[in-house]
């Protein structure tokens, strides 16, 4: 049996983008609203991975996560983590 591929996570929905460009900010502060959207899905992400609540949720998790990720990406390739750069 094989495994259909994970689609991958949209950090930012289309929606989010639009209401961003509506917004009345300059396009530094659009890029950082970004950003943070995107940054605070991740966190969930990585929050739930842990097993803790996002506000339990601490740097050294947020590193361990990461390095997990990147050892996912190098052994099984970008395909098997979760961020896809």
């Amino acid at each position: 049996m094989s495994e259909q591929p994970q689609s991958p996570i949209q950090f930012l929905t289309p929606e989010q983008s639009a209401d961003v460009d509506k917004a009345l900010l300059s396009s530094s502060e659009k890029f950082l609203t970004r950003l943070t959207i995107s940054s605070l899905r991740l966190l969930k992400i990585i929050a739930e991975d842990r097993g803790v609540s996002l506000d339990e949720l601490t740097h050294e998790q947020v590193v361990a996560w990461f390095e997990q990720d990147g050892k996912i990406r190098r052994e099984q390739g970008a395909d098997a983590a979760v961020l896809k750069w």
